[in-house]
Order: structure tokens, then sequence, then C-alpha cells
């Protein structure tokens, strides 16, 4: 069965593009055929892959998705490229419950034919975020280990059963996962313990690390587990698949 993932969280810099390049690189990497989705106007998960923006987004222009796709230089890893078109930004980022609704479908049909999707949406509860978890089976929520990572993140639950309210039984929590974790901070574990209480048993067991590798391979456009494959950040990941792979 098809797994369609929308990596969000209003927050910015809470390592939602990195996780969505390298878990999309992972899932290729065992052989799977994966899509990244770049719905966040920044296009950093482009970028970050090495993949010229695109002239025009195809949710705007109609253009079938498969037509657009772009093969990465990973085996099995195809991405959808973010715009360079400012009007096509503003256009995602504003449109219509008509045109949302348009590009929901044009999501939900032309996807087929991967078994993990990954869909990188903008820092925000806007129409693209909505539209993504339309599109999904499942949530995964990047949380940053820092004092505010619970601000805000109420009305981040809310937009998710909204959807769920009008999409039953397809789109489901698929976690919370923690980023940028320092163990040496007494803070860090203050926070781990609050998520885990709040979240039960949605927050995964894998943690991912502050690893400066993490940040230097975006600037190669390459995912960190291309990049150091021996790092602690591209372990964590790839714990972080595996975590994954066993809830099918």
């Amino acid at each position: 069965m098809q797994r369609v993932f929308s990596i969000a969280n209003q927050k910015g810099g809470v390592g939602k593009t990195t996780t969505a390049i390298t878990l999309a690189d992972g899932f290729a990497r065992a052989g799977a055929r994966t899509l990244l989705v770049d719905l966040d106007p920044q296009c950093n998960a482009t970028s970050g892959l090495g993949i010229e923006k695109t002239a025009e987004h195809p949710l705007v222009s109609g253009i079938p998705i498969p037509q657009a796709v772009v093969q990465t230089a990973t085996t099995d890893l195809w991405i959808l490229p973010g715009t360079r078109s400012a009007a096509d930004a503003e256009v995602l980022a504003g449109n219509s419950e008509s045109e949302s609704r348009r590009m929901e479908e044009q999501l939900i049909r032309q996807i087929q034919g991967y078994d993990f999707v990954l869909i990188d949406c903008p820092p925000s509860l806007g129409r693209l975020t909505q539209i993504a978890l339309t599109a999904s089976t499942e949530v995964l929520i990047p949380m940053q280990c820092e004092y505010y990572a619970m601000e805000g993140l109420t009305q981040m639950i809310q937009v998710i059963k909204d959807v769920m309210q009008r999409q039953p039984e397809r789109l489901e929590f698929g976690g919370v996962v923690l980023t940028m974790y320092d163990y040496a901070l007494e803070l860090t574990h203050e926070v781990d313990k609050e998520v885990r209480d709040f979240f039960g048993e949605i927050v995964f067991n894998t943690v991912i690390p502050r690893d400066v590798t993490i940040t230097e391979a975006s600037s190669h456009g390459k995912s960190i587990i291309d990049y150091a494959p021996r790092s602690h950040g591209a372990r964590a990941y790839v714990e972080l698949c595996l975590e994954l792979l066993e809830k099918i």
C-alpha cells in the first residue's frame, strides 16, 4: 500500500525539509520507488538535492505530475521541484477553495506508482499545508528540542483533525520526531519529557541529534546519508527510516 507523508510544522527551522529529504533518500536506498514533493515556496527541498527549481509549478500550470518529476542522483528517488516563479508561489500560497480542491485531486490522482511520497510543507497552516495533508495518509511533525517547541502546536493539531474529518480513514498521525537533540543540555531532556507526556506513543524512539554535517550536506545538494554516511545524523535518520518501515 502506498504511503504518503506530509512533513509539517508551522514553525520554521525545525528540520522539516532536512527530514523530508533524508527520509526520501533513505526509502529510495532501501529499494522503494520514492517521490519527494516540494510544496514550500522557499524550494529548499529542491536545492537540497542539487536540483534546479522549475519555471512553472505543475499544480499551477496543470502539467501532469509524471511529466514534471525529475530523477535525482539516488536510484529510485524522484522529485517534483519547487517553482522559482514568484507569481506561481503566490498562487500556490493564496489559492481559492476551488483551486485548492483541484490541486488536491491532481496530487492524489497523479502520484500513483510510488511506494512512498513525502511532501515538504511550508512553515504555515495555510492552504498549501492543507492541500498536502488532504493528499496524505500520514503526517510527521518534526519538533526542535527548544523552549518554545510546543508553541502553536494546538493550532497545527486542529488543522490536522479538520482534514481527518473531511477525509475519514485516510489521514492519520504518523508521529512526532525530535530534532536538533543535544544530549548535553538539560533543556533538551525537559522538552523530550514534555513532548512524550503530551503525545505519548506517537513520538518516535529515534531522535535526530545536532550535527553540523547535516547543515553541510544541504549546502552540497546532498542528503546527509549521501554526504556523510557515517555521521551521527545519518545513522539517526537511517534508524528513523527503519522505525517507519516497521509500521507497515
